[in-house]
């Protein structure tokens, strides 16, 4: 009995391990960019519509199977397809309270509300990013290793 592939299924191929990696690296960029914009905000208390900057996180979620059997995937010898941003959303915890009556965004108790970034929370964040970032990038380097230590066999033959 032939195994064969339908178009769009993974096989445990070195091209579907290449496209995990690669859905892994662009998911945590992305991060890392919402990230950055977290940290560039960090002192933003009006925005163009006169609002505080809110804190933004990204949400993650497993690239989805057009099956429910599919769903399965080890069982039907499926590899995962990676993973995918399914979302940006804001953080409604409240912000910094800081007394500075002479900040044009004091209200008239002379507090001025800012950002809900914590620095060392988000420069945190960046750490665990760039580590996920680099993990994937050793994959798909281990992955274009392996493929390529096969093709030197199948030359030797």
């Amino acid at each position: 009995m032939k195994n064969h592939l339908m178009k769009g299924d993974y096989d445990m191929s070195v091209f579907g391990a290449m496209d995990v990696s690669a859905t892994g690296m662009t998911a945590q960029q992305l991060r890392m960019d919402t990230i950055s914009e977290n940290i560039a905000n960090v002192n933003t208390t009006r925005d163009a519509h006169g609002n505080v900057y809110r804190r933004k996180t990204v949400v993650f979620e497993e690239k989805s199977y057009p099956t429910f059997d599919e769903s399965f995937s080890m069982a039907t010898g499926h590899i995962g397809k990676g993973v995918k941003v399914s979302q940006i959303v804001e953080d409604n915890t409240v912000g910094n309270l800081v007394y500075d009556p002479s900040h044009p965004d004091a209200n008239e108790d002379g507090y001025v509300m800012y950002p809900n970034v914590n620095t060392v929370t988000e420069m945190t964040n960046m750490i665990d990013a760039t580590r996920a970032f680099e993990a994937n990038v050793t994959v798909l380097n281990s992955t274009k290793g392996m493929a390529l230590k096969a093709l030197d066999i199948g030359n030797q033959s």
